[in-house]
C-alpha cells in the first residue's frame, strides 16, 4: 500500500513538472533591454517647418516632440535648454520637413571645425563688427537673420553748422549674420559667461569687407534688422543717402550765432562817442 501510494505520488509530480516546463515553453520570452529602451518615451527637438540645406537655425525653428527612442532614432537631440542653444545657429546639412528629428549629424554646429567655410556663399567673406547691448539690437539678433549695417559718425569741424557735424548713412544694405560674439554662440562671453553679443558675423563681398573695415575706423556701428518675408518681390537698393543730424532735428538746421551782442553807440557834440554793449 505504502508502496503505490508513493509510486501515484512520484507519477502526479512528473506530471506537474512536465505541465509547468510545456507551459513555459508556450509563454513568449520576455522583451529584450534593447526593445525596452526602444519603446521608451522621449521629447526630441524637431523642425517646426520646413528648413532648406545651408540655413542657419534660428530658435523659432525648433520645438519638443514627444516619441519613442526607436522613432527618434539613436542621433537624435533631446529638447534640453543646452540643445536648443547648441542648435541656435547650427547649419542645417540637409533639408528638414515639418516634424523631421533634429539629427545630430545633419547639422553643423557653431564652433564645429569648418563652420565659417561651410556657411559662406562661393566667393563671399566674413567679417566682423563690434557691437554693444543698444547698437545689437539687445540681443534681438540671430544667425540667419537679414540686417543692414548703419555707421554714425561726428564731424569735429567747428566751422560747419551744427547741424552738419553728426551723420549716419548705410555701409551695408541686406547682408546675412552668420554669427555672434567670439564664441559664435549668440549671447556667450568669450569667458563663457551669460552676457551681450560683442561681435557679429556677417557674409559680406570683398568690397562690402573693405567698406567695413574702413567704417569700423570712422564712427560708431549699428545694425538694423530687415523683415523676414522673403516672398515679396526685391525692390532696387537705392543709393546710398546721408541723413544729418539737421535732418533729425529741425531746430539744428537755424544756424543761429551763439553769444551775439547787440551794440549801442552815444555821440555828444563833437566829442568821442561812447559804445555800450549789452
Amino acid at each position: 500500500m505504502i508502496i503505490r501510494l508513493g509510486f501515484f505520488t512520484l507519477m502526479a509530480l512528473g506530471l506537474f513538472g512536465f505541465g509547468t516546463v510545456a507551459w513555459i515553453s508556450t509563454r513568449p520570452p520576455p522583451p529584450s533591454a534593447a526593445a525596452l529602451a526602444a519603446a521608451a518615451k522621449v521629447t526630441v527637438l524637431v523642425a517646426v517647418h520646413p528648413v532648406h540645406a545651408g540655413n542657419l537655425l534660428k530658435p523659432e525653428d525648433i520645438t519638443g516632440k514627444t516619441m519613442t527612442w526607436g522613432d527618434a532614432g539613436a542621433d537624435g537631440s533631446l529638447d534640453t535648454p543646452d540643445a536648443r542653444h547648441a542648435l541656435a545657429g547650427a547649419m542645417v546639412r540637409r533639408s528638414l520637413e515639418t516634424g523631421d528629428v533634429v539629427q545630430m549629424k545633419d547639422v553643423m554646429r557653431p564652433g564645429d571645425h569648418g563652420f565659417l567655410a561651410a556657411v559662406l556663399g562661393p566667393g563671399m567673406r566674413a567679417v566682423s563688427v563690434g557691437v554693444d547691448a543698444i547698437t545689437g539690437t539687445a540681443d534681438l539678433i540671430w544667425p540667419g537673420d537679414r540686417v543692414d549695417l548703419i555707421l554714425t559718425q561726428a564731424i569735429g569741424d567747428a566751422t560747419l553748422p551744427i547741424g552738419r557735424r553728426i551723420a549716419a548713412e548705410t555701409v551695408l544694405s541686406d547682408v546675412r549674420v552668420i554669427a555672434i560674439d567670439q564664441q559664435l554662440m549668440q549671447g556667450v562671453a568669450p569667458d563663457g559667461s551669460e552676457g551681450k553679443a560683442r561681435t557679429v558675423t556677417m557674409e559680406v563681398t570683398s568690397a562690402q569687407a573693405e567698406r567695413v573695415s574702413v567704417a569700423t575706423r570712422i564712427g560708431r556701428l549699428s545694425l538694423a534688422v530687415r523683415s523676414a518675408d522673403r516672398t515679396l518681390p526685391a525692390t532696387p537698393v537705392p543709393a546710398p543717402k546721408t541723413t544729418w543730424a539737421s535732418d533729425v532735428s529741425p531746430a539744428l538746421g537755424t544756424n543761429v550765432a551763439q553769444g551775439a551782442h547787440s551794440e549801442l553807440h552815444v555821440f555828444q557834440g563833437s566829442g568821442d562817442g561812447k559804445e555800450f554793449r549789452f
